[in-house]
């Protein structure tokens, strides 16, 4: 398999490279990021054959929207896909403007070191999503913005505030507006970019849904969205782009980083990774190159996606997504109970 590799988006109608570029690290998650390594990942990611790039607004506060428009816009339209996100419009504060007041910040939240001066405001209206979506194609300057993804629509994101925001998706018309887009073909397509698979189920029975970005519920250590989100999406010829494979770096290297979803990792997550860890490696394989490839065996994937702050993990990642992995070793994790079996 190689990251260069085609995959088709049955509903959406476009082919996206089996590894995708995601660019939230480049707005400097946990750690800033210089300007000129996150140019450096973008273009490494382009040479080595990645033509899919997935952004949002929310990634460094527009940072990210801005260095995904500065790589591709100077390329032909229909040789990459871009995929972003709408649910949050960015605004500033000055004197004398009222802006919302701000909610209970989210725990798996945890800011950015790299971001612009700009604040988030949750809106999932119509009026909101089209104005995104305009704010997106500035941002970007790219002729076209290929997929939408409904952003941190969920209750884990708004708690107490949830019901809210699914109303102006719902009944505020924000659905109607990407279907609109959709009918007028400015899109190819939309979905939810969300880690809660409640969340995309419930989405399904409410408008029709291209592909969804599902960011940490299908990896080595957590496969809850095989139960009944999996199988809805391949009854629904819905396509999954897995994001979160490595839970927040846990899976990535060899000494285990110790955060998972975004917070510091309980023990019993820990322990696992370092017996799967230790189960690849019996076997010559790297944990982040089984990470990586995990999703890719179940036929409700269309791609995987994957973030890095520099030309070093762009190329290293490739380079995992490549690696040779015997079956041996998948069965090997099924039969000991590590991952469920596909």
């Amino acid at each position: 398999m190689k990251a260069s590799d085609k995959r088709h988006l049955k509903r959406a109608g476009v082919e996206v490279t089996a590894l995708g570029m995601g660019t939230a690290p480049l707005g400097g998650l946990y750690t800033p990021v210089a300007l000129a390594d996150a140019r450096a990942a973008m273009q490494a990611a382009w040479d080595a054959g990645i033509r899919h790039f997935d952004t949002a607004p929310m990634y460094g506060l527009t940072r990210c929207e801005h260095l995904t428009g500065e790589l591709l816009r100077e390329e032909a339209p229909d040789s990459y896909v871009i995929s972003t996100k709408v649910g949050r419009l960015m605004s500033f504060d000055r004197p004398g403007r009222q802006l919302p007041p701000e909610g209970p910040k989210n725990e798996f939240d945890s800011g950015w070191n790299s971001g612009l001066s700009f604040r988030e405001i949750f809106d999932y209206s119509y009026d909101a999503i089209l104005r995104s979506y305009d704010d997106s194609r500035q941002r970007t300057g790219c002729p076209k913005l290929d997929i939408l993804f409904v952003h941190d629509i969920g209750r884990v994101t708004h708690g107490e505030t949830h019901d809210h925001h699914w109303g102006a998706l719902t009944k505020g018309g924000g659905f109607r507006a990407l279907e609109e887009l959709r009918a007028a073909k400015l899109i190819a397509g939309f979905g939810l970019g969300v880690n809660e698979n409640e969340a995309i189920l419930d989405a399904m029975e409410e408008t029709d849904l291209d592909v969804c970005l599902l960011a940490g519920r299908y990896t080595l250590l957590d496969t809850s969205a095989a139960d009944r989100l999996l199988p809805k999406c391949v009854e629904r010829d819905v396509s999954l782009v897995v994001g979160g494979v490595f839970n927040s770096g846990i899976l990535a290297s060899s000494s285990g980083r110790k955060k998972f979803n975004y917070v510091d990792a309980p023990a019993e997550i820990i322990e696992k990774a370092d017996r799967l860890r230790a189960e690849c490696e019996a076997f010559g394989v790297a944990l982040p190159a089984a990470a990586i490839q995990f999703p890719m065996r179940h036929k409700a994937t269309g791609n995987v996606v994957i973030g890095a702050k520099s030309a070093d993990q762009v190329r290293q990642n490739v380079a995992w997504f490549e690696q040779a992995i015997p079956d041996e070793l998948w069965q090997n994790l099924e039969n000991k109970g590590l991952v469920a079996a596909v």
